[in-house]
Order: structure tokens, then sequence, then C-alpha cells
């Protein structure tokens, strides 16, 4: 058997193309979408994130403002900050990098920040529309360019065992959510810390999810012959959540890492800042 490579890469390029289209139109309308990212700190892998961001962003024509605070600012004013963007009508987009310093709330900014500037799509408003099935609010860029990812490379999804492994707010349960939800219908089963036998569970999946944040922590054996594999891991070991050495010839298709999941969180960024800068004025 050989594996299919579901080339993050090939897929983001389409979708930078769909939004370069749409960002030309929206500027004949002198709408011009300008996403705000904040960044707290000098995380290295943080600073490298908000780069390939900005890259992205001025390849589609999409206006990007980087707002660095250095890692002892006081909480207020972050808040400040967020809060001035809120009421900038300027602003479509809204992203405050993660993680933040250690003792500062990231709930509690996530919170404060305008669900309809929320393009991450961690505020509590937009992970409630995926719980009532619904994606017409802004969906968080991981999950959603997962699923992108997967009808682009026809993989079916409809009847399908999906097992995700992570239950967190960013990637695990949002995934789960848009896996099963009514129209894309797979049968989905959420895997974590206190899961017994995780690996035979693994082993029962046509699809699997892996988001434990913990390097080459999937083995080859846990494979079903045939699974898809999405690895939505990144380490500094240039690897992913999933041994794909051992793992990626048990499969039918798999997500390299790098060039798999990552290209296609930063293509759905953009994506939904444009989505943002449409609803705002009204043009959506």
């Amino acid at each position: 058997m050989t594996a299919v490579v579901l080339d993050g890469k090939a897929c983001a390029a389409e979708v930078e193309a769909e939004v370069s289209a749409q960002v030309a139109e929206l500027a004949e309308a002198g709408v011009h979408p300008h996403l705000a990212v904040v960044i707290v700190g000098d995380d290295p892998a943080s600073h490298i994130y908000v780069s390939g961001k900005e890259r992205a962003c001025a390849r589609v024509g999409i206006r990007s403002t980087r707002i660095d605070l250095p890692a002892d600012t006081d909480f207020s004013r972050v808040v400040s900050t967020v809060g001035e963007l809120n009421a900038n009508d300027d602003v479509h987009g809204i992203l405050v990098q993660s993680p933040l310093p250690k003792g500062m709330d990231e709930l509690a900014v996530t919170d404060l920040i305008d669900p309809a500037k929320d393009v991450d799509g961690f505020h509590p408003s937009n992970l409630g529309r995926i719980v009532q099935g619904r994606v017409d609010g802004m969906v968080p860029c991981t999950p959603a360019g997962i699923v992108h990812l997967l009808n682009w490379g026809g993989v079916e999804l409809s009847g399908k065992r999906a097992v995700v492994i992570g239950r967190s707010r960013i990637v695990g349960t949002p995934v789960s959510l848009l896996l099963a939800r009514k129209g894309v219908d797979s049968t989905v089963s959420v895997a974590h810390s206190r899961t017994a036998d995780l690996a035979g569970l693994c082993r029962q999946a046509d699809i699997l999810v892996a988001a434990v944040a913990r390097p080459r922590f999937v083995k080859g054996d846990w494979i079903k012959p045939g699974a898809v594999i999405v690895d939505a891991g990144s380490h500094p070991e240039k690897c992913g959540d999933v041994d794909l050495d051992e793992a990626a010839p048990r499969s039918s298709a798999y997500t390299p890492v790098p060039g798999g999941v990552g290209p296609m969180t930063i293509s759905m960024l953009i994506q939904q800042t444009v989505r943002a800068a449409e609803r705002t004025t009204g043009i959506d």
C-alpha cells in the first residue's frame, strides 16, 4: 500500500489564492482586511509562528499589525490593549498569541476579544456555536484546517470511525465536534491521558487525529491498516505526535510534519480575517 501524502502546503496555497481574490474584491469596495496580533513576552516559538502569519497576510494582501509587549507587562495593559483593538473599526481580526507569560490568564484574555473579531475562534460564543453544530461563527483554525484538508484530499468522513487523541479547547475538542456534526457524520471517540488501552482504541480508527503535544507518541502498531493519520503535533525535533516512520507505511493517507496541518492553520486564520472584514462591514 502506498500512502497518499495530504499536502497541507498545496491545499493552503489554493486557500490563499481564493483569499487573495476576496481581498481584491473588498479593496474595490474600499475595505482593507486588517489583522492585529498581540504577542506578550519573548517565547521563540511564538515569534516564529507570528512571523509566519505576517508573511501569509502579506502574500494575500491583508494588512497586519503586530503589537509586542514585554514579558513583565501588567495584565491590565493586555486587557486595555484588547479593549482598544475591539473598539477600533479599522481592525477586523484580533489574535493574542499563546502562550502568555506564566501567571497570566489566557482564558480571561480570550473572553475579552469581540467574538466577531475572534479569528482564532476560541471565544466561548464561537466554540458554543460548534456545540450546536453550527460553523457560521469563527471556527478554531487548526480544527477547521484539518477538516478542510481531509475534504480536499478526498477522504471519506461519513460513517467512519474517528479517534481524536487530546481534548484541548484549541484542537482536540473542537475537531471532534466538527467531525461528528451533521453533514460530516463521523463517529468520534475522544481519547486522553486516562483512556484505558489507548493503543487498542487507536487500532479501531479509520481516521486518527493526534493532538497530544508529545513527540512521536503514537507508534506504528497503533495504526489500523489503511487508516488516515492526521498529525497535529509540531516539535523542535522536526516531528509531530506520530512516529510517521513507523506509522505512515501502514496508512492510506497521512499529513506530513512539517507541511501538513501547520500551513492549514495559517490559511484558515487569513480566511477568517477576510470573513470578519466582510461581516463587520455588511458586505457578507
